[in-house]
């Protein structure tokens, strides 16, 4: 008989519980960052209507063409399995902004999907932190998001000279650059030209660029006040890794202002692992009001790749751990163990019967190495006596009395 593979499809994960543990801490710390912004979480379904990413304006190309998962349901609708969060935010924003009390600050961590060359840091399933504020075309918006941005990976307990911030503004460089390309039509492939100046050679970039400006003339991009005043106001705020970067451009055609990235400064993961900015239009899909947003988004896998890079993933992430382990000393102990631990449940400490029939000493370890902080080992003396003895794994300190008096102990 031919046994089916146990591998997952190709560019997706399974989650073991080890795996979930880091998952969960990283959800964790992203939602206590962002809520701490004020920010409030949403959701929506995975599946869109494929007309959402084909409107004009709503992705790049490349993306709608080569890089969604895109079928017909029995209905004979299209539908996409979305690979990117922003337009259905969008969407829902559009719905309700008659109802809403603008600016909103909103966030997910949505499942995403995007057929594309997988390489580190990139796979085809994956989650990622959206963060959008709605109604506020103030720089001090910009400024906010940026500083969310920065707090992020501060709060996973890194520094400044991990991480750097490139920043640069989509409506800056057409200002600039407008009058020297040969038609205005033009912009948007110089913005692709830019994004790829640093992965082509020098010769190729000049080449291509001179195709497309009058006289071949090359322009320098400089920055302006807008760009010079978010500095500032960050430098205030204690945020020194921001620097003008006139090659950020960012793929998503949407953008019309602010556009950003967050690098690894490792050699070991020097790449760009977070990026966003300001889109002005982006509900004019919907509707012919226009409510300016501004935002960006981070992935689990390349914030997993940063955290191990820089070894600042915990040994093991234990908040999933249950407070207390029974260690029955043979079978016979098992039910009363179970009725111990129920006990322990009903007043909010979370309990595991070891069922596993080893011997004490395995039993401890297998405790420890899940992160368990307290154990109670049941042999017959305290089945027969009702009297127990917890040890705290920790601190080596014990506790002895009725399950009345350690329930007292530990809350």
């Amino acid at each position: 008989m031919k046994h089916l593979s146990t591998d997952p499809y190709k560019g997706t994960r399974d989650f073991f519980p080890e795996d979930m543990a880091v998952q969960r801490y990283i959800f964790d710390t992203w939602t206590k960052t962002v809520e701490s912004f004020g920010f409030e979480r949403y959701d929506a379904s995975v599946l869109e209507p494929s007309d959402l990413y084909r409107s004009k304006g709503a992705q790049n190309e490349e993306m709608v063409n080569d890089q969604t998962y895109t079928f017909t349901d029995r209905g004979g609708r299209e539908v996409t399995l979305r690979p990117e969060m922003t337009p259905t935010v969008a969407r829902m924003i559009a719905s309700k902004h008659k109802a809403l009390s603008f600016p909103v600050r909103w966030y997910a961590i949505p499942n995403l999907f995007r057929y594309e060359k997988m390489q580190r840091g990139r796979l085809r399933e994956f989650w990622q932190l959206n963060c959008d504020i709605f109604g506020s075309s103030h720089i001090a918006s910009d400024v906010e998001i940026i500083a969310l941005a920065h707090r992020l990976f501060i709060d996973f307990g890194a520094n400044e000279k991990m991480f750097s911030i490139h920043i640069n503004s989509r409506s800056l460089m057409h200002a600039q650059i407008s009058k020297v390309l040969m038609s205005d039509d033009l912009f948007p492939t110089f913005l692709n030209l830019m994004d790829k100046k640093s992965k082509i050679d020098e010769a190729t970039f000049t080449s291509e660029m001179k195709k497309i400006c009058k006289n071949g003339v090359i322009p320098t991009i400089s920055s302006d006040t807008y760009i010079e005043n978010i500095l500032q106001s960050l430098m205030h705020m204690g945020i020194t890794n921001v620097h003008f970067d006139p090659t950020i451009t960012r793929g998503f055609n949407y953008y019309t202002g602010l556009v950003f990235e967050v690098f690894d400064t490792s050699s070991e993961n020097n790449r760009s692992m977070c990026g966003g900015g300001r889109f002005d239009n982006l509900t004019t899909l919907f509707s012919d009001d226009a409510i300016s947003g501004v935002g960006f988004g981070v992935g689990d896998v390349i914030m997993r790749d940063f955290l191990q890079t820089h070894k600042l993933l915990p040994a093991r992430y234990t908040e999933t751990a249950p407070s207390i382990a029974i260690l029955p000393m043979h079978d016979g102990l098992s039910l009363d163990a179970e009725r111990i631990a129920h006990h322990f449940r009903s007043h909010h400490i979370s309990s595991i019967v070891d069922l596993s029939g080893r011997k004490l000493p395995k039993m401890i370890g297998a405790a420890q190495d899940r992160g368990i902080t307290h154990i109670l080992i049941l042999g017959d003396d305290e089945h027969a006596s009702q009297q127990y003895t917890v040890k705290n794994m920790v601190t080596k300190s014990e506790q002895s009395g009725t399950l009345s008096e350690l329930i007292t102990h530990l809350t």
